[in-house]
C-alpha cells in the first residue's frame, strides 16, 4: 500500500503554490512482524547456553551449541533487526540487533575457548548489554510481553556476566535457571505475536496498552497519522 501526505508547498504548474504532495509520495510496505523470528532464535540461544551452565550438556559440547547458535540465532536476529528498522519499529531493531551482537559475540568466544572456560572479557560484555537491553524494554511499554522478554533478557545477561567475571558455580547456576525463564516467555511471545499477525486479530494475550492496544483494530489513518515525522522521512535524524 502506499500513502502520501502533505510536508509543506511548492510552486504549481503557473507559479503559485501547490501542495509536496504533488512531488512526493511516501511508501509503505505491509509486512509480517519480525519479533517472532527473533524470539525464537532467542529462545534457541539461551536454551543451548543453560544447557552447559546447569550441566546438562558436558563442557566439551559447548563448540556445538556455539555452532548452532552461530548458525540459527545470529542470523535470524540479525534479519528481524533490519526488517524490525524497516517495519518502522525502532524498539524491535534495537532490541534485535543488541541480541544478535551479543548471541555472536558470545558464541565466538565460547568456540575459540577451552571446554568449561570463563572469560572476564564476556563477563562485561554480557554486563553491558544487559543494561543496554533495557533502553528498548522502557521503549516497549505498549507491548508488555515483549518488555518482559527484553527485561528478563537483560536479568539472564547479567547473571551470566556476573558467572563469567567470578567463575563461581552458584552465579552459572542462577543464569542458567534465568535463561530457562527466559526460553519460556520467548516461545509464548513469539506464538503470540505470530498467531496475532497470521489471524489479523490478538489471540493470545499480548498485553498491548496505551497506544499499542488499538493497532490491530484502528484504522489506516491512524496508523499513518505521524508518518511525516518518521525517521527516513522526516529531514534529519
Amino acid at each position: 500500500m502506499s500513502a502520501s501526505g502533505r510536508v509543506g508547498a511548492t510552486g504549481d504548474g503557473r507559479g503559485g503554490a501547490r501542495s509536496a504532495a504533488d512531488v512526493s509520495r511516501v511508501v509503505v510496505r505491509p509486512m509480517g512482524t519480525p519479533l517472532p523470528l527473533g524470539f525464537l532464535g532467542l529462545f534457541v540461544a539461551t536454551i543451548g547456553f543453560s544447557a552447559l551452565q546447569l550441566g546438562w550438556l558436558p563442557p566439551e559440547q559447548g563448540r556445538n551449541v556455539a555452532l548452532g547458535v552461530l548458525a540459527l540465532t545470529v542470523p535470524t536476529q540479525l534479519v528481524s533487526s533490519l526488517y524490525g528498522f524497516l517495519a518502522r519499529d525502532p524498539v524491535a531493531g534495537t532490541g534485535m540487533g543488541i541480541l544478535f551482537g551479543t548471541w555472536g559475540a558470545a558464541a565466538l568466544v565460547t568456540f575459540s575457548s577451552p571446554p568449561g572456560a570463563v572469560s572476564a572479557g564476556l563477563g562485561v560484555l554480557f554486563l553491558a548489554t544487559g543494561t543496554a537491553m533495557l533502553v528498548p524494554a522502557a521503549a516497549s511499554l505498549t507491548k508488555l510481553t515483549a518488555a518482559g522478554v527484553m527485561v528478563l533478557t537483560a536479568v539472564r545477561f547479567w547473571l551470566t556476566g556476573l558467572a563469567e567475571l567470578t567463575g563461581d558455580a552458584g552465579w552459572r547456576s542462577a543464569a542458567g535457571v534465568a535463561g530457562l525463564v527466559l526460553a519460556v516467555a520467548a516461545l509464548y511471545a513469539a506464538l503470540a505475536l505470530e498467531l496475532e499477525d497470521a489471524n489479523h486479530r490478538t489471540v493470545l494475550p499480548v498485553l498491548r496498552r496505551g497506544a499499542g492496544r488499538d493497532v490491530m483494530t484502528g484504522s489506516i489513518d491512524d496508523e499513518l497519522e505521524n508518518l511525516s515525522h518518521e525517521a527516513g522521512v522526516r529531514k534529519q535524524l
